[in-house]
């Protein structure tokens, strides 16, 4: 598993605009389960693109899956010609944890992370719900059916 928590750090601090989705951002929101990659959806903005690459490029990111050897950059100019990317990096875990599962990226903006300064609130919590409803597959009606069911007995609506 990878250390989401440094990842969210990382992209905080270089001042990027994106919003966590996925397993983690429902882990974050209260859900009970668990998750092996980091999805995020960033914003396309120029600038946006060019600090989200400049913030990866240490972690040496990579194609999940993509055979050994494969010419990749992840750059501003690949970031803007794609939308989906599922990558994994250098970044590992303490010693307590194991493995390295990648993490999603996902593009067209505040994540709900306070241990990373990042912004934190009920609106995020109706985004993932939005999200959730949107997508419609079946894993995503069950964590939206848990978060309405943790939100209800937290006494918020959903």
């Amino acid at each position: 598993m990878t250390d989401f928590e440094a990842l969210i750090r990382r992209l905080g601090a270089a001042d990027i605009r994106f919003v966590l989705v996925g397993g983690f951002a429902g882990t974050m929101l209260g859900s009970p389960g668990t998750t092996v990659d980091l999805d995020i959806v960033y914003a396309r903005g120029e600038e946006n693109l060019a600090r989200l690459a400049a913030a990866l490029e240490p972690l040496q990111p990579r194609l999940r899956g993509a055979p050994p050897g494969l010419p990749f950059v992840l750059d501003s100019a690949t970031l803007a010609r794609g939308l989906n990317f599922t990558l994994t990096t250098t970044l590992r875990p303490g010693p307590s944890r194991r493995g390295d599962r990648g993490r999603r990226l996902r593009g067209p903006a505040a994540a709900h992370a306070p241990h990373a300064g990042l912004r934190h609130g009920d609106s995020g919590r109706h985004a993932w719900i939005r999200l959730k409803r949107a997508a419609g597959r079946t894993k995503d009606l069950v964590a939206l059916a848990e978060l309405e069911a943790l939100l209800e007995e937290q006494g918020r609506d959903s």
